[in-house]
């Protein structure tokens, strides 16, 4: 069972986890696999997360929606990178759509209530955050002169000169880029005017584009910091990827705005806090230096 366990942890590794951190156990891992399991440890710890409920089928996603109403997100139990997520859902034949699309990705499935705010990623370790980043969808800010088409050509020229690829995607001008700025009322060769944000994506994942803005931590409210140690600590992890929504920013209490814990990432994604489009870059070394030194028995079993 070992042996074929590995084979399988060795498959995920290469196709799904490529660049993904791993310094926890097993045990951890198991933990927190499924996006079900976080959301019962957001519970019991207390933490705030969205209004939700794991479904197989899609009765059990309608009547969620006919008590709590539009807009919601249907995404997959078990999935990274955003993979197989649909979101804002704003109409049932969408909500139908992403249904049946979810199920390429996993057999159980999550519907909760959607929250749009600025979206987080926080790393944290014994103690202390090693790194905050804040994820964007692609996106183009208008000048009053080029075309979206010209923007989009702009910007893959900065993130050239920044060497920001392969870590950070260009962006691409494909045919899921062109269908969501139709829905917008524009199209490639519209001029948006000086200082118009316009969004090509709705999803933050990096393969279609999007980017990542380092976060002063220092910043971060002592509130906010209290849940995320708690989590780890919780679970006795030596490092998490916690992913979540703040309404009004991470900086602010969460108390006093809006707030939904999404994820628990137990072999977070570290590369991409090396390539931010915004902000500076940080030195994470001291960080490596001392997880390098945590012995993971487990590490190469699923």
């Amino acid at each position: 069972m070992k042996t074929i366990n590995k084979l399988i942890y060795k498959y995920l590794n290469k196709w799904f986890m490529n660049g993904c951190s791993d310094y926890n156990s097993l045990a951890v891992r198991k933990s927190c696999r499924t996006k079900a399991q976080a959301r019962d440890s957001f519970r019991n710890l207390d933490i705030p997360y969205a209004e939700g409920e794991v479904f197989g089928g899609p009765l059990k996603a309608l009547r969620f929606v006919r008590k709590h109403g539009f807009p919601v997100v249907v995404k997959p139990n078990v999935s990274g990178y955003s993979r197989g997520s649909y979101f804002p859902i704003e109409t049932y034949r969408d909500l139908w759509k992403a249904m049946l699309a979810v199920k390429i990705w996993w057999p159980t499935s999550i519907i909760e209530k959607y929250l749009k705010g600025s979206n987080y990623r926080v790393v944290v370790v014994k103690d202390e955050i090693m790194s905050v980043i804040r994820r964007y969808p692609p996106f183009v800010m208008g000048d009053g002169k080029l075309t979206i088409s010209e923007l989009i050509d702009r910007e893959n020229k900065v993130r050239q000169a920044m060497a920001l690829h392969p870590v950070i995607h260009p962006i691409s001008k494909n045919r899921r880029t062109k269908k969501y700025l139709r829905k917008q009322g524009l199209k490639m060769r519209s001029i948006p005017p000086k200082g118009q944000y316009v969004e090509l994506y709705n999803k933050i994942a990096l393969a279609p584009g999007g980017v990542v803005e380092t976060i002063d931590k220092n910043k971060v409210a002592p509130e906010n910091k209290e849940l995320f140690f708690k989590l780890l600590n919780a679970f006795d992890a030596s490092i998490f990827g916690i992913d979540v929504i703040f309404e009004k920013g991470i900086e602010e209490n969460y108390r006093a705005q809006k707030c939904i814990f999404l994820e628990l990432n137990s072999r977070p994604y570290l590369k991409m806090h090396h390539f931010p489009r915004y902000g500076s870059r940080q030195n994470l070394e001291p960080y490596y230096q001392k997880l390098d030194l945590v012995g993971v028995a487990d590490s190469g079993v699923f």
